[in-house]
């Protein structure tokens, strides 16, 4: 159950017990303390959107402990667990923020590229970009986040491939930047950390895609170059759909025999808007806790594609959107406590191993001889970068929420502080009791839809938000 804590509520000093790592057993999350498998329950965090991401002035998403303990607070009150965060900056202290977020139960998914130039692979000519400067900050990355317990996963790239024409060339790439993370991760952290691909969902490559990921080159196990996980950002369930009409049911067929955990790296489709998020208890229902281990829904903050569920203006205040209720109402008809106890499986599964076979698709490459590390780069794997970037949990001295949030009915959120959970314990909907106001959908809902509704097939419709904002979430540079 929840901490209640007289220092918290006094603004007393206090370092919160961590969350306990996550380790990947087969296709499942576990918590190695307990035992217990884990579903995602997630969010897409970047404020401010690609203008979030900005090193020239000293900001990323996770470099302002004030707003991090204000989204921290609301997202808890959603009933969130983890957080998916695109563009870091691993120059900054993010120490506060990686506090915060771990005191309120919620883990971190990274992504380790950017949209600027020489952050990330480019997907027409990925050889191109592949070299030591741009893994040298991949793995500066990776030394700010390592320390942190609740640091989770990071993501080597974001729907890189996208068709089969990206699928001919970038594969290869993506593997020797997994494994080079992998590699590197090995050498300086003191815990295994996961590394694994977001895909986008298109249907042509997602399977090769996959495959092409997860299997083990020459049989082996413990290859360097093979994803930990495979996620994808999905937006075929749209409205009221259903597991077969959204083709839920086509995805959990297809992924029945992963070797690595699968989840949705972003779901939410935007039409119609305000959203209703009824894929929710599918998600987290029987149809599909068994292969899939969650998801993260696309995104926090509102922008000009309409996905967010609350404005987050300069001032630092908050209007929530008709989603943020309508997402906490879904949520609340699960019963996460019985989603968060069941037990790990133990089960172990053999990856498939590397062989051309595993591609379907005519024109995506099936051959398996991975890219050598660039000039420089093994150097760096092997001692790390320099000057190197650290990070720890730090004590927070008050948990309460500063700006003003207000419901969409217009109503100010009063009380509204991040309430740090005891080990191990679940993030609940509306379980904190923190921030009182209005539980209604209000007047105030999110714009019209940006989008129209398609098929659950259409790669148009999975892949779109991620085009519209601005390049923001896409790991990798898309051309």
């Amino acid at each position: 159950m929840l901490l209640q804590s007289t220092l918290v509520a006094l603004g007393g000093a206090t370092l919160a017990a961590a969350v306990s790592p996550l380790t990947v057993q087969g296709k499942q999350f576990v918590n190695a303390k307990t035992g217990d498998a884990f579903q995602i329950v997630g969010m897409a965090y970047q404020i401010g959107g690609s203008a979030g991401y900005d090193p020239s002035h000293g900001k990323d998403p996770l470099s302002n402990g004030d707003i991090c303990k204000r989204d921290a607070a609301l997202m808890q009150e959603l009933g969130v667990n983890t957080i998916r965060v695109y563009n870091l900056d691993p120059n900054l202290n993010h120490d506060e923020c990686a506090s915060i977020f771990n005191a309120a139960g919620m883990y971190m998914i990274l992504d380790v590229n950017s949209p600027l130039a020489g952050e990330s692979l480019n997907s027409g000519a990925p050889w191109e970009s592949y070299y030591a400067a741009y893994l040298n900050r991949t793995f500066a990355v990776v030394e700010a986040f390592k320390s942190y317990p609740n640091t989770l996963a990071f993501f080597s790239g974001n729907e890189v491939i996208d068709s089969v024409k990206t699928g001919a060339t970038v594969p290869p790439y993506v593997r020797a930047v997994t494994r080079d993370l992998k590699n590197y991760i090995k050498n300086h952290a003191d815990r295994v950390i996961p590394v694994g691909y977001s895909a986008a969902d298109v249907r042509d490559v997602l399977e090769d895609s996959w495959n092409y990921f997860q299997c083990a080159i020459n049989g082996d196990e413990n290859d360097m170059s093979r994803a930990d996980l495979f996620a994808l950002n999905s937006y075929s369930w749209c409205g009221q759909s259903t597991f077969e009409e959204s083709g839920y049911n086509q995805l959990v067929a297809l992924f029945q025999s992963t070797s690595v955990p699968v989840f949705y790296s972003e779901y939410g489709c935007n039409t119609p808007s305000p959203r209703v998020f009824t894929e929710v208890e599918t998600i987290y229902g029987p149809q599909m806790t068994g292969v899939f281990t969650g998801g993260v829904v696309y995104e926090w903050a509102q922008e000009k594609n309409n996905y967010g569920l609350a404005e987050c203006n300069d001032d630092g205040t908050v209007n929530l959107l008709a989603d943020y209720r309508t997402l906490q109402s879904q949520y609340k008809k699960v019963d996460f406590g019985a989603v968060q106890s069941v037990k790990a499986s133990g089960n172990k599964v053999t990856p498939p191993e590397c062989k051309a076979s595993l591609i379907k698709e005519q024109g995506f490459n099936n051959n398996f001889t991975i890219p050598s590390p660039p000039p420089g780069a093994q150097d760096i794997i092997d001692k790390g970068v320099s000057p190197k970037p650290s990070g720890k949990i730090v004590s927070i001295g008050d948990y309460s929420v500063t700006q003003q949030v207000k419901d969409v009915d217009g109503t100010a959120l009063k009380n509204l502080a991040v309430k740090p959970l005891a080990d191990d314990a679940v993030n609940t909907p509306g379980s904190t009791g923190s921030g009182t106001g209005s539980s209604g959908s209000g007047t105030t809902g999110n714009a019209a839809p940006t989008l129209a509704p398609q098929g659950p097939l259409s790669a148009a419709v999975m892949i779109i938000p991620t085009i519209v904002a601005l390049g923001f979430a896409a790991g990798f540079s898309m051309i």
